[in-house]
């Protein structure tokens, strides 16, 4: 059976598969195999530019040709490579085996044996995940939030002035800015992002465990921890990571998945407050021809899509809470569970980005309703309370506080009319007794 989005067993291959094939580049199989490809031919160019002293001849005119090898890669070489696996049973020998090949292809065999010359496979793999990971977030996870945050900034900008009632413990609360609320998530976001941008893509490269033995026994006089720093930093643009046992330690790995899962904390914090507005009817939702809100109540438009990305997000955060707590253990110099757990690391990136999109397409359904704002507003004439009591403590007035609970705390209702009242029985110049009436639920929202 071939795979297609009806027998995928993952979603994120399935049914989302439109919203998350970018990642395919990155996270495949095939992908994979590309990068390992990348980092053989740019460490056997580095040799050559030591140089070691077998490969001074070597033609650095075919550094072009050898960089095609990844710059082209083809399904055909990923299908190639795992045939070779079919013998090796270890997939890095398999792509040192597929670019030997190439090399007597090119008619250079002489050259061969320094392909994954005193490497381990963990050199390897510990660069071109990371490399994967970079690439990834800067080409697809970080366009995508970025939109994401565009629109909640347009939105912000739009509802500047729209004054909304707060809730604190579900009760109704001093009243705020539906703007200024959309600014919190916007501010809150871009802090992890400034740290998120902050955390460098670690990768290891030192051989079998961590320092560079085969290197130094072969050629002791060469610096191999200054190649191995330039090589990683210069040519791959990651941080190397050293010392190290035979696999990188993860910990910068670890605080990229913790704060991709904060990030994904806070847009569940919004999806679930735009939830309660649309609940509260503070927003209704554009409707689209022929969509079905319910299989059983015609008239029903359901939030779906804020419920949908508080899903995803909270699988994603399920896995990024297992990386980051499983990957920086390794029995001793290294056991393999950081293998198997390594090719997950796109599974919670995909159901982020379905997060994302979700929640983006569920803001551009937004209707805001003001006629309910502002009834909820005027139905809350108690919020002014707060105020009225601040300007008679200025005033000093006896008891500000005691006065104003006296009247609020009641299961009468409190309206515009009994404030008033209220407001004319104070002792106070009629100056403040203009002031405190001026205050009202819709014009006391602070700065």
């Amino acid at each position: 059976m071939s795979l297609t989005t009806l027998n995928a067993i993952s979603p994120i291959d399935g049914r989302y598969r439109n919203k998350t094939q970018s990642l395919a580049a990155y996270f495949s199989e095939e992908a994979l195999i590309k990068y390992r490809v990348r980092v053989e031919v740019e460490y056997f160019i580095a040799l050559c530019q030591v140089p070691l002293p077998q490969l001074e001849t070597f033609d650095t005119n075919l550094f072009e040709g050898l960089r095609a090898l990844y710059l082209h890669f083809t399904t055909e070489d990923a299908l190639v490579i795992k045939e070779i696996e079919k013998t090796t049973n270890h997939d890095v020998k398999a792509v040192e085996y597929f670019i030997k090949d190439k090399f007597d292809a090119l008619n250079i065999p002489k050259y061969k044996e320094f392909i994954h010359f005193g490497l381990t496979s963990q050199d390897i793999n510990n660069t071109a995940v990371p490399l994967s990971l970079k690439e990834s977030i800067q080409q697809v996870y970080l366009p995508a939030l970025d939109t994401l945050i565009e629109k909640l900034k347009i939105l912000a900008v739009n509802w500047t002035t729209v004054p909304m009632l707060a809730r604190t413990h579900g009760q109704p609360a001093s009243p705020t800015r539906l703007g200024k609320e959309l600014e919190v998530f916007v501010t809150r976001i871009e802090e992890q992002l400034k740290l998120l941008q902050q955390i460098p893509y670690a990768a290891k490269f030192g051989g079998a465990t961590g320092n560079f033995n085969a290197h130094k026994v072969a050629y002791p006089s060469v610096y191999w921890r200054m190649f191995g720093k330039q090589f990683v930093e210069e040519q791959l643009g990651l941080h190397h990571s050293f010392p190290t046992t035979q696999i990188e330690h993860y910990d910068h790995l670890a605080a990229i998945f913790d704060t991709m899962k904060r990030i994904n904390t806070i847009l569940i914090d919004l999806d679930r407050d735009f939830w309660t507005y649309i609940s509260m009817d503070y927003f209704k939702q554009k409707i689209k021809k022929g969509e079905v809100g319910s299989s059983a109540m015609p008239h029903k438009v359901n939030p779906i899509d804020f419920e949908n990305s508080e899903g995803n997000l909270g699988i994603a955060n399920a896995i990024f809470e297992h990386l980051s707590a499983k990957l920086p253990v390794s029995r001793l110099q290294r056991d393999l569970t950081d293998s198997t757990v390594l090719r997950n690391i796109g599974v919670p990136i995909g159901h982020s980005i379905i997060g994302f999109e979700a929640t983006l397409k569920g803001l551009n359904k937004l209707l805001l309703n003001e006629p309910q704002i502002q009834k909820d507003l005027e139905n809350n004439w108690a919020v002014v309370a707060e105020a009225i009591q601040t300007i008679l403590r200025r005033e000093g007035y006896p008891e500000p506080y005691e006065a104003l609970k006296g009247l609020t705390r009641t299961n009468e209702k409190i309206t515009k009319q009994s404030i008033a009242a209220f407001i004319d029985t104070l002792e106070v110049s009629d100056a403040v007794r203009m002031e405190l009436k001026n205050i009202t639920p819709s014009n006391y929202t602070g700065v």
